[in-house]
């Protein structure tokens, strides 16, 4: 074996060297940049890529190619406060929550009500709606309320919070990926009942030539939120910060009285961190909150009610 000499040798070793400390210097300076040009985490800096349904009005859907609704028009809102742009992706709700952890979303907005389950999941940012179950039946169904759905063929959108009470009830669900799915069910007669979000299950029966019919509705007990991927603090703090502006600066309000005209806002309900009031909206009224219950009371009959998924 050949042996270079002692200075030729020493040379080789120092240059390694220096070349190792500029490839780490490198990295590390990479590190540091892509930190600072990107703080929330996101896929694509100043991009907030987020995950929403095509299919649930008026709160999620896709509207002459773009997606619209309160949920989706509230959160380009708040990421404008971030100096954000908001990419929206459609997608099934089954699968939203999953997608939001493993980071093929930064968001997942699709009127998500927040509970202990889910947020073994994503974690969520503060609520900023609330949100009613509606049960459609056929037209000529004599069932009237929640309490009469035991021994029934109920069909639920797979994944929901409809799918959890359903499931909590005993009532062995049927399962469907979409809204679409349980409407066609319910106009097919091979469903007796769609415990549905409010808003949704009004308009499908509105629009079912006369086939559905809206029984009963109540309110989830839980407000919805954005998710994020879990341990995304940064993201999450940052839209909790956006959200309490677009509340401050009556962005909510609006929004809720071009989504929601008439609705009342259950009393005890507030959006955000509540450091923050929502600016009065004309025409809007608070429903009291049931006595001996934290839990807000339902809407009146007739105004509309928001959905939640």
């Amino acid at each position: 074996m050949r042996f270079l000499p002692a200075l030729t040798r020493a040379a080789a070793l120092g240059i390694a060297a220096i070349l190792g400390a500029t490839t780490l210097t490198a990295c590390g300076g990479g590190a540091a940049s892509s930190s600072a040009d990107n703080p929330y985490g996101l896929q694509q800096p100043g991009v907030l890529r987020t995950g929403t349904l095509t299919d649930a009005p008026p709160n999620v859907y896709l509207k002459d190619g773009k997606f619209t609704g309160f949920d989706n028009d509230l959160l380009t809102a708040v990421a404008a406060k971030l100096g954000l742009k908001v990419e929206f992706v459609g997608t099934d709700f089954s699968a939203l929550l999953s997608q939001v952890n493993n980071r093929k979303f930064d968001v997942g907005s699709s009127s998500i009500t927040v509970t202990e389950a889910r947020k073994k999941t994503v974690d969520f940012g503060n609520g900023y709606d609330f949100g009613y179950f509606g049960l459609d039946v056929p037209a000529n169904s004599t069932i009237t309320g929640f309490d009469q759905l035991s021994g029934k063929r109920v069909v639920v959108v797979q994944g929901t919070v409809q799918d959890d009470y359903a499931t909590g009830k005993g009532l062995n669900p049927v399962r469907v990926p979409d809204y679409n799915g349980a409407i066609n069910q319910l106009k097919a007669g091979t469903a007796d009942a769609w415990i549905a979000p409010a808003e949704i299950g009004e308009k499908s029966a509105a629009d079912s030539g006369s086939k559905i019919k809206v029984a009963a509705k109540q309110l989830s007990p839980a407000p919805t939120a954005y998710a994020v991927a879990k341990g995304n603090d940064a993201l999450r703090e940052a839209l909790n910060r956006g959200l309490d502006e677009v509340i401050a600066d009556g962005t909510w309000s609006r929004l809720q009285a071009q989504y929601y005209p008439g609705r009342p806002i259950p009393a005890g309900f507030t959006p955000g961190s509540g450091k923050v009031v929502a600016p009065a909206t004309a025409g809007a009224a608070s429903v009291p909150a049931s006595p001996g219950t934290s839990a807000p009371a339902p809407a009146s009959p007739g105004t509309s009610a928001s959905a939640s998924s």
